[in-house]
């Protein structure tokens, strides 16, 4: 079993050596599975007590203060459009940097780190992009049993209410 499994390791890393990798940071929203460029995520937190923001846009959660910094947070399933999960003990914050800005985003679920070859991304299918405004996803990764719906975190943020968000 170890022998096939570094086999494997082996051929991917043959075919991947000359080819550019994207590492993500895969998390969960409902039922779906998204990628996040690990470039952009700062930390993983656990949902600490989120302070509410009067009048702001219904995606923003509110802001949380991370260790004298603070942080804007989003909840993704509300900007997505998506139901709405109550929190438990696997929900997370992904603290993610945006150009000079520091945002979170609430996720269901944080799941691991990935390294998927740039050849594996596809662009948006039209059902997804149907669900989930299609400006806000870079494209499609498919691995051998799943598919990863990858995140333009920047225009998640920022697009339709670019100064409606508060940063801190």
């Amino acid at each position: 079993m170890q022998e096939l499994t570094q086999k494997k390791e082996t051929e991917l890393k043959k075919e991947t050596h000359s080819e550019e990798l994207l590492q993500l940071v895969i998390f969960q929203l409902g039922e779906e599975e998204f990628g996040l460029d690990i470039m952009q995520v700062q930390e993983i937190i656990r949902i600490p007590e989120i302070t509410r923001i009067p009048h702001s846009p219904d995606y923003v959660k509110g802001v949380i203060n991370l260790r004298g910094k603070i942080i804007t947070v989003i909840n993704l399933d509300t900007r997505f459009g998506m139901e709405q999960k109550a929190h438990d003990d696997n929900s997370r914050i992904i603290v993610a940097e945006l150009d000079e800005n520091v945002v979170g985003m609430v996720v269901d679920s944080v799941s691991e780190v990935l390294r998927l070859p740039s050849s594996t991304m596809e662009p948006v299918p039209e059902i997804i992009s149907s669900k989930i405004n299609a400006n806000y996803l870079k494209g499609v990764g498919k691995l051998e049993d799943r598919m990863l719906i990858l995140l333009d975190i920047t225009k998640v943020v920022t697009e339709d209410a670019p100064s409606k968000i508060v940063y801190c």
